[in-house]
């Protein structure tokens, strides 16, 4: 970290202690205003954003397409406000997927803000490890507007610039109340490497020790920065339960050159330092008593996601009176190897010894089947009873080809559990997809775009604990 990032981070740090502080101190620990011109929490409630998002999608093609807006949105925002250009990383193609992704999120559930709220919550918590303040929002308002302008010319009118604007505070209104709900953790924890182990070409497991108290839950995810990369983050799914030692395990694939992964596999030893962004996603067990089989589905380094639910599983109570605790679990594990997935010895010693696991490897469709067809047919057993509860990780065409499947044999929306995937697309009005989000792309992609496999030799390193 150079002198002038080192200044700005300590101001940053001053910045959350009084604010913090305003909290503590103010009648019920409510947090100060925010100065971004967005109204009380409270607001939201009473926010009908239906017709806006009518507004919005009936005169999209006004700013269409969607990747030349978000383009002139940055280019507003860095040459009103140079200084802000070092918050992002190098290249900028991951952070505008991103906001694309984010827009149109937005766009979609804007006649639900509950929801909103609850997505951009988490957001603006995990934006901290960004350096992101709310008085920043004020300058990307006003970069938006900028950009629709130029898109939209002549056309543009002040009723449709409202509308946007009533949008865009509605997502920074959850995102500063969720930045502000965090105000007694950490922005971000640096850890150090302790373990290097590549399984294969391109696929390394990766263990760390973080310098404070890291909590989560199986089944969440991280974002994780290398100092090769600053402020570039890409999501891993954390694998196996919370340890007593306090390390963590992440499964990651190089999926491309010059990216995090790539760093992360090909560049990082023990001794090395990361950063983690704080915990989230949507996968967790749940209540598994009495809904019959649980039913885990995993892609790739999905299993990650899976070790760590098998593990809590493993912990609870296995008394004969709380059996009840502990469902029959099939576990199905896809992969492209011919060979099958990775990490097969510890997978089937972990099942020997636990005779409520059966497992199920999986390959790709031959040619003619899609990628994950056998996938789907394995889930619902080629028209056999639906489990109980199914847990899904992996990428989203996995997710969506998989659910489909369950859903279709019988298996209640509710009982469906997997990591919120990219939101849909649709033809007309709206501009092409972007490329996949690689925030949908939990511990699959590893958060870039392009595939670069290599022959490396097998290695291990390690440090003490």
């Amino acid at each position: 970290m150079s002198v002038e990032d080192g200044a700005y981070h300590t101001l940053l740090a001053r910045h959350d202690a009084m604010r913090l502080r305003r909290r503590l101190l103010s009648p019920g620990g409510a947090p100060e205003e925010t100065g971004t011109g967005a109204a009380s929490p409270a607001s939201d409630e009473a926010y009908d954003g239906a017709a806006d998002q009518h507004t919005i999608l009936r005169t999209l093609d006004l700013v269409a397409p969607f990747d030349q807006l978000i383009t002139r949105l940055y280019e507003a925002l860095f040459a009103r406000h140079p200084a802000l250009r070092s918050l992002f990383p190098a290249s900028m193609e991951f952070q505008q997927a991103h906001l694309a992704r984010a827009l149109w999120y937005l766009i979609e559930h804007l006649d639900r803000p509950e929801t909103i709220a609850e997505r951009f919550e988490q957001l603006g918590r995990d934006h901290r490890k960004l350096g992101v303040r709310p008085a920043q929002y004020a300058a990307f308002e006003a970069a938006l507007c900028e950009a629709l302008r130029a898109r939209a010319g002549e056309r543009w009118t002040p009723e449709l610039e409202e509308a946007w604007v009533r949008m865009l505070r509605c997502g920074v209104r959850a995102m500063v109340r969720g930045a502000d709900s965090a105000l007694r953790e950490p922005a971000s924890w640096r850890a150090t490497v302790t373990r290097h182990q590549l399984l294969t070409p391109g696929l390394a497991v990766l263990r760390a020790r973080p310098h404070e108290t890291y909590r989560y839950r199986p089944g969440q995810h991280a974002t994780v920065e290398s100092a090769r990369l600053p402020h570039a983050w890409r999501p891993y799914h954390l694998a196996g339960a919370p340890r007593a030692d306090g390390e963590v395990e992440f499964h990651i694939r190089m999926t491309g050159p010059g990216g995090v992964s790539e760093a992360l596999v090909e560049h990082t030893a023990p001794g090395d330092e990361i950063r983690l962004g704080p915990p989230k996603g949507a996968l967790a067990l749940g209540d598994t008593a009495g809904h019959g089989e649980l039913l885990l589905v995993a892609w790739d380094t999905g299993w990650a996601a899976a070790k760590a639910l098998l593990h809590q599983l493993d912990q609870q109570p296995a008394e004969p009176r709380q059996t009840a605790a502990r469902p029959p679990v099939r576990l199905l594990l896809g992969a492209d190897e011919p060979s099958g997935p990775y990490d097969r010895e510890y997978v089937a010693g972990f099942a020997e010894a636990r005779p409520w696991l059966t497992v199920v490897p999986v390959s790709a469709g031959a040619p003619g089947e899609g990628r994950y067809d056998r996938l789907a047919r394995a889930a619902t057993r080629s028209g056999g009873p639906t489990p109980g509860r199914a847990l899904l990780a992996g990428p989203p065409a996995m997710v969506r080809t998989v659910a489909s499947a369950l859903t279709r044999a019988g298996l209640p929306a509710e009982r469906l559990c997997h990591d919120p995937l990219p939101p849909g697309l649709h033809a007309g009005a709206r501009p092409a997809p972007l490329p996949e989000s690689p925030e949908a792309h939990i511990a699959y992609a590893g958060g870039e775009f392009a595939d670069r496999p290599e022959p490396l030799e097998p290695r291990e390193r390690s440090i003490p604990a």
